[in-house]
């Protein structure tokens, strides 16, 4: 079954981006993927890529994917400890 992660809150989206940045450790959210892809040496080009592995695009998606909900709650426990 193909999966749509579709952001519920639009308006979100740069806030992700963002975030999605800052876990790459690059300076442009739009990089963040491709530096990723590089870093593993998946072979990641802007445009069609149906080229690629389902394991090649898997390892892009959870290197980043992973590393945003880690993030994610870091910032949720240090909320909670400031409260």
């Amino acid at each position: 079954m193909a999966r749509r992660n579709k952001i519920l809150v639009p308006e979100a989206r740069r806030a992700l981006d963002d975030l999605k940045a800052q876990v790459a450790g690059t300076m442009k959210a739009e990089d963040a993927k491709f530096e990723t892809a590089r870093e593993l040496g998946v072979p990641l080009k802007n445009g069609y890529n149906g080229g690629l592995t389902t394991r090649e695009a898997g390892k892009v998606g959870g290197r980043l994917g992973g590393g945003m909900v880690r993030e994610l709650v870091r910032m949720a426990q240090e909320n909670l400890r400031k409260q």
